[in-house]
């Protein structure tokens, strides 16, 4: 069960370990874009290409749907990145259902782990598999694998090597389950004493609009965190036009002291819009404007001729 590309290198781990899939359970086919064309999951791209029976219910508490799935006689029911389940689902097979989840759970358990983790300047972060209950990532954890986080990482490549990571993970749990070595152990033994746990809630436009008011790093993990997808976001602001909403994709930052008032840019060697914030300067070195494409910030600056003063 599931929908996005990190779920596509599962599903294909699964069958390259030789595994029988006996059906995908993924999101109705949606139209998108202007031409309303018809737009089908990614999991179930590539589940056409292994011919595959696939499944693709509205509501998953349909009875129709509930007994096409009991008709698949599945033993075990994988989940990666799909939806919450009613427990007439995921109770059905005999070996259970499990969930593969982009964090070390019980922290970052939400929508979003790979950005939040990024956004809280996580140095490590993981896969977990659980097993499925009634609330949203508490079930009991079954394995967990840890991940480094690279400075430099933003939510592209740390969502592609935590996918590699929660493939192998995946089918490392089946395998244990298979052979019955699986001792599944309760979430709350894993939190230690005074551990704060973090939440991943999804995450919605409003969210993304950058806070200049913030220290460098803290504005960098934000920005990393929320590259290419969703962005963070900011206004430019000019001396002659209306501020113009602009997307920021990549930045760099530095530690210094300094007066003046957070906001205020300033144009350095002609190439780099260096902004002042609490404690340093952030470097702006990618971005986009409405109806452009995503671009470096010297080239936009080779083609810009306002005077930018500040963001906000």
């Amino acid at each position: 069960m599931g929908t996005p590309d990190f779920a596509v290198a599962s599903l294909k781990a699964i069958i390259e370990g030789g595994y029988h899939v006996v059906g995908v359970i993924t999101a109705p086919d949606k139209e998108a874009g202007r031409g309303k064309k018809i737009r089908i999951s990614a999991v179930k791209e590539y589940a056409l290409t292994q011919n595959l029976k696939i499944l693709q219910p509205e509501k998953l508490k349909n009875k129709e749907f509930l007994e096409e799935l009991a008709a698949l006689k599945a033993n075990l029911q994988v989940v990666v990145a799909f939806r919450m389940l009613p427990e007439a689902v995921w109770d059905m097979p005999e070996l259970g259902t499990f969930n593969l989840h982009a964090s070390l759970l019980p922290q970052y358990r939400g929508a979003a782990p790979i950005n939040h983790a990024l956004i809280n300047g996580e140095k490590v972060t993981g896969v977990t598999t659980f097993f499925l209950d009634k609330k949203i990532d508490t079930g009991r954890i079954i394995d967990r694998l840890q991940v480094p986080i690279d400075e430099k990482d933003d939510f592209e490549t740390l969502h592609d090597r935590l996918m590699q990571a929660g493939a192998q993970l995946v089918v490392d749990t089946i395998e244990r389950i298979r052979k019955g070595e699986v001792t599944p152990v309760d979430q709350s033994g894993l939190i230690k004493p005074g551990e704060v746990l973090h939440p991943a809630p999804k995450i919605y436009k409003d969210f993304c609009r950058i806070d200049w008011n913030k220290k460098p790093e803290d504005i960098y993990n934000f920005i990393r965190g929320l590259s290419p997808y969703p962005c963070a976001f900011t206004f430019l602001n000019t001396s002659d036009d209306e501020p113009v909403m602009t997307r920021i994709y990549k930045s760099e930052y530095e530690i210094s002291a300094h007066q003046t008032f957070p906001g205020t840019v300033s144009v350095e060697k002609s190439n780099t819009l260096k902004v002042a914030v609490e404690g340093g300067y952030l470097y702006i070195k990618e971005l986009q404007l409405p109806g452009k494409k995503r671009m470096k910030t010297e080239d936009f600056l080779r083609g810009f001729h306002g005077n930018i003063l500040s963001v906000s």
